[in-house]
């Protein structure tokens, strides 16, 4: 299947005064379209910054990223993106919140003088209803809880159909509960919309149970060191992330992060 996002020995480098400060060393990662790929890793190791140079917040310091197999860059890429804190205005509504992508990225943005109360309202409202909060569209942010307005920002970055949907711990804020029915509604959100998903999560639980693929990466300057894929049938339920053969992906993973294996033994095991 042909790679929709393409890192070819990809590293990022920060500079701190004269010096530099390696974060990622030289990264390889192909990602078909559709595919859902969660990252994990001990804090530090590049996680976010992969989210960063995909979305072309920074540059690489060396090698390629290629979208569609064009470099990134050579045409727009419309990206979605949902972080920890949701980040909603409180002084706009749900409904206006989950429109702004309609009103600033391109093409939506010619149009949205003439479609916000008709076509752009009903894509609103219609994405507000698959999450359960369309009675709660002419409400503000804080008059809601935070596991509802995780869920409306999750809508507000898929409104624009993104060819790439980034999510950087969308539910590490949230009560236990709460995050596993927020799991369950980004994996519908998905299934309906074949969006490629790349998400960051300290999770390993959340890992297994949302991702087709999982890229374990050792502490800094990361790489990955191990890339599984997760073939669960979906649609998973919560109850199967108890069940013995979901426990041990998430003990190998955890053995992985806590006893990463000598880049020797990577470089071996690749030859």
């Amino acid at each position: 299947m042909t790679a929709q996002v393409k890192f070819e020995n990809v590293s990022f480098a920060y500079d701190v005064g004269e010096e530099q400060t390696l974060a990622l060393q030289p990264t390889s990662l192909e990602a078909p379209k559709g595919d859902f790929i969660a990252l994990v890793g001990p804090s530090g190791c590049g996680k976010s910054t992969i989210l960063k140079l995909v979305s072309e917040l920074l540059a690489p310091t060396s090698g390629h990223i290629l979208f569609a197999g064009r470099e990134l860059g050579a045409e727009p890429v419309r990206v979605g993106m949902a972080f920890q804190s949701a980040s909603l205005l409180p002084w706009l509504t749900i409904r206006d919140n989950v429109m702004l992508p309609l009103k600033i990225v391109p093409p939506f943005r010619a149009h949205y003088r003439a479609r916000r109360r008709g076509e752009y309202r009903d894509r609103v409202d219609a994405l507000l209803a698959q999450v359960g909060l369309l009675d709660f569209a002419d409400k503000h942010p804080w008059q809601l809880s935070g596991g509802m307005q995780q869920r409306a920002n999750l809508c507000r970055a898929l409104v624009h159909d993104p060819d790439l949907l980034l999510l950087d711990e969308p539910f590490g804020a949230l009560d236990q509960f709460t995050r596993e029915e927020l799991w369950s509604t980004l994996q519908d959100l998905w299934m309906a919309r074949g969006s490629t998903v790349l998400l960051v999560t300290h999770d390993l639980r959340e890992a297994a149970f949302l991702a087709n693929r999982i890229c374990v990466m050792s502490a800094r300057p990361g790489r990955i060191i191990e890339d599984r894929t997760v073939d669960t049938p979906r649609p998973r339920e919560i109850a199967q992330t108890f069940r013995p053969e979901f426990v041990s992906i998430v003990e190998q993973l955890r053995e992985l992060i806590v006893h990463p294996p000598a880049a020797a033994s990577l470089k071996e095991a690749a030859q």
